[in-house]
């Protein structure tokens, strides 16, 4: 397995594997680490280049002068020429990500092999949202304690607290959070919606195999907004995974990644 970290018009990628490329976008405020938890499926099911890119303003990359969701999808595709070229190749984004993949998606459509999501972010403007109210299934005031001064970002986003839930916070979640910059991140959430929803810009059906993983105790995107695309997507599986939050994929961990490795099975055979 090769892996490498590099940069390519500015942006920080960090692939892994051979063959055909999967692109991982993560969400807003963190990094590609929140991703790499899936690394284990994807691997497994053989045959996929993984390319973990930094968005503009997150992990590796510098912002430079991107200011808006329409600017990190031109600086992102720009790299996808640059890395990607003209192969076929797959997209998986969580969150803000997960618009950005949609987006993408849509745009590359003639040489897309599939689409996935996870707590993808529908509806950019949150005050717009289906949103269910904040849950909190298991308290353990032990593992806040244990956390310290990042016990308040655990518990914001935490539906079931453990110390198993806590470390993958850790690991994944807040390095990204701790390195975003914070002006970027200022400067595109004032235009973060995109110019068009990709799935208006190309109403014909995204034909292609496809997933949309939600939180059914998810309080910033929620799982019902998914719902209202489901018939552009005639070949997608829809899910909302009980005891999940914003960060659906480490909290109901083996789920996640048994639906993102029968996903890639799906586009695999397709």
């Amino acid at each position: 397995m090769s892996v490498r970290a590099g940069t390519v018009a500015g942006m920080h990628v960090v692939e892994r594997g051979s063959g055909t490329p999967l692109v991982l976008f993560h969400g807003f405020g963190v990094d590609h680490r929140l991703l790499l938890p899936l690394d284990a499926a994807v691997q497994s099911a053989g045959g996929w280049r993984r390319l973990y890119i930094d968005l503009p303003g997150h992990g590796g990359s510098p912002a430079g002068e991107v200011a808006s969701a329409e600017d990190v999808v031109v600086a992102v595709e720009t790299e996808l020429r640059d890395r990607v070229g003209d192969e076929p190749f797959a997209v998986l984004g969580n969150s803000f990500g997960g618009m950005i993949a949609r987006r993408v998606a849509h745009d590359f459509r003639h040489r897309m092999l599939g689409l996935a999501t996870i707590a993808g972010v529908f509806i950019a403007n949150h005050a717009d949202r289906t949103l269910p109210d904040r849950t909190v299934l298991v308290e353990d005031p032990s593992v806040l304690d244990e956390l310290g001064e990042i016990a308040p970002q655990y518990a914001e986003m935490a539906v079931i607290q453990s110390r198993e839930n806590a470390r993958a916070f850790l690991e994944h979640a807040h390095p990204g959070l701790a390195s975003a910059d914070p002006t970027a991140a200022e400067r595109i959430s004032e235009r973060y919606a995109l110019a068009v929803e990709p799935e208006d810009a190309s109403p014909a059906p995204f034909t292609q195999p496809a997933l949309f993983i939600t939180g059914r105790q998810d309080p910033v995107v929620g799982y019902h907004d998914a719902w209202a695309r489901m018939e552009h997507y005639p070949r997608a599986t829809f899910a909302a995974l009980d005891a999940a939050g914003h960060n659906v994929h480490l909290d109901r961990s083996a789920v996640a990644q048994a639906l993102v490795a029968d996903w890639l099975a799906r586009v695999s055979t397709s």
